[in-house]
C-alpha cells in the first residue's frame, strides 16, 4: 500500500513533537539553573553566569517559535487540495527519490515506503515547484523525471 499524505504529515508532527519536547525539556533546565544561581562574593561571575543562561534562553524561545511556524504550515497542508503542479504539500514521486513538500523534516518511513520531508527553501523544493508528471530536473548533476504527483 502507497503512502497517503496523511501519515506523511503525521509523522512530520510526530518529528515537531519530538525537537519541542527536546527544547522544552532545555528551557527547563535552563529555569532550575536560573533559580539555583546565587550571588557570590564575585558578582560579575553570577551577573555572566545570569546573562549566558539569558542568552541560552532566547535561542531556545527562538527554535520554538520556528517550531510552532512549521506546525502552522502543516496545517496549511492539510487543507492541500493536488491540481496538477507541485505545490506545498505535494508528494512527489521521481525515478530517483519520494519527497514530501512541506517542512524540514529529513527521511520519513510510511509503509515500507521512504520519503525526504523537504521545506519549500530547499533546493529540491525549488527545482520541483511548479513542474508535472513528466517534467524533468537536473539536480546534484543527476536528471531525474517526475513520475507521480499526490
Amino acid at each position: 500500500m502507497a503512502a497517503n499524505r496523511s501519515e506523511l504529515i503525521r509523522a512530520c508532527r510526530d518529528y515537531l513533537q519530538t525537537k519541542i519536547m527536546v527544547v522544552r525539556k532545555a528551557m527547563d533546565s535552563l529555569k532550575e539553573d536560573m533559580e539555583n544561581e546565587s550571588k557570590s562574593s564575585a558578582g560579575d561571575k553570577f551577573e555572566t553566569g545570569r546573562e549566558m543562561i539569558n542568552i541560552e534562553w532566547n535561542k531556545l524561545s527562538v527554535q520554538l517559535n520556528e517550531y510552532d511556524r512549521l506546525g502552522q504550515i502543516l496545517n496549511r497542508i492539510e487543507e492541500h487540495k493536488p491540481n496538477g503542479n507541485i505545490i506545498l504539500g505535494s508528494m512527489v514521486i521521481t525515478d530517483i527519490a519520494k519527497y514530501f513538500i512541506s517542512i524540514p523534516a529529513g527521511e520519513i518511513k510510511s509503509d515500507d515506503e521512504k520519503y525526504y520531508a523537504v521545506g519549500i527553501k530547499a533546493p529540491i523544493a525549488q527545482m520541483l515547484l511548479g513542474k508535472k508528471v513528466g517534467d524533468k530536473i537536473t539536480f546534484n548533476g543527476k536528471e531525474c523525471i517526475i513520475e507521480d504527483i499526490n
